[in-house]
């Protein structure tokens, strides 16, 4: 089903640069990536990922140093808003995350 060449189970460990983890059910997962991805493509598009990202944080950072907003908007909109700030924020973590990890596959 996965079309793997070869598969390794073994004690847990450090993930190596080169490859991609997540934690399923209770077992973490390891990909390495090196021979299956376009490293510039996947760079590219995190770049774009990340100028969108910026410009809505940059969007959303303006309305809530804005005085007049603050003051003005209902309590839920500036909540939802703030919300907002901090998964932006979040997503541009791990976007360099993601980036820095890909950079050391060149």
């Amino acid at each position: 089903m996965t079309r793997t060449e070869s598969l390794e189970i073994g004690e847990s460990g450090a993930v190596p640069d080169d490859a991609a983890h997540s934690l399923v059910s209770g077992v973490e997962v390891v990909v390495p990536l090196k021979e299956l991805i376009d490293v510039d493509a996947e760079l590219d598009k995190l770049a774009r990922e990340r100028k969108k990202i910026e410009q809505e944080l940059q969007r959303v950072s303006g309305k809530l140093g804005n005085e007049k907003f603050l003051s003005n908007a209902p309590a839920d909109v500036v909540e939802k808003e703030q919300a907002k700030l901090e998964e932006l924020s979040a997503r541009l973590a791990k976007n360099e995350e993601s980036r820095e990890r890909l950079g050391k596959l060149r």
